[in-house]
């Protein structure tokens, strides 16, 4: 795997709206561009970019859980934007197969499905990495997302792939739900 550049993204939500939060919010992205190895060919085995899905998803995690600087990673998410000599399926490669279990192994579980987004785009394109709870998908407080982009990537050759964890859900949920102290986080769901 061919990495131009790795870019990470701290956040720290403070106040949101017109309250200031009582517990500050760090959400962190961790990026990686790297080659695409079958841009502008179809390649109908893609083992290449699963087995690449697998390392990112451990060098990302561990680079995006080091950032939360010792706070507890409650959410996760992934994405991918594919440049324009690739295909849509070139990130779902990445994604997919390989990359959840070294990830939850930086945050340190995660029984939850890791929510994903893709999409084919160009240089400076921004992508939103959706967020849940990472023990229990139905924890609507965690119900969130990070918006990132590089601004020289990806080139059309390339694929930029996106990690992020949270401290914390959404800085002031109040829409009901089943809240992360009433998750038992057994099955993923609740």
């Amino acid at each position: 795997m061919e990495v131009r550049k790795l870019v990470t993204v701290v956040e720290d939500i403070f106040i949101d709206g017109a309250k200031k939060v009582e517990k500050p919010v760090r959400k962190v992205a961790a990026i990686a561009v790297i080659k695409n190895p079958y841009a502008g060919v179809y390649q109908e085995d893609l083992t290449v970019l699963i087995d690449d899905g697998e390392e990112l998803g451990r060098v990302l995690g561990e680079r995006a859980v080091a950032a939360l600087e010792g706070r507890s990673p409650e959410s996760y998410g992934k994405a991918a934007i594919v440049g324009e000599k690739g295909e849509y399926e070139h990130a779902a490669a990445l994604l997919h197969p390989k990359l959840g279990t070294p990830l939850r192994a930086a945050v340190g579980g995660g029984k939850a499905i890791i929510p994903s987004v893709k999409k084919v785009g160009r240089m400076g394109d921004g992508i939103d990495i959706p967020l849940h709870f990472k023990d229990a998908a139905f924890v609507r407080s965690h119900f969130d997302g990070m918006t990132v982009s590089v601004n020289d990537a990806p080139r059309g050759d390339e694929i930029l792939v996106a990690v992020a964890v949270t401290s914390g859900g959404r800085p002031h949920p109040r829409v009901g739900g089943l809240n992360k102290e009433e998750a038992k986080g057994e099955d993923g769901l609740r």
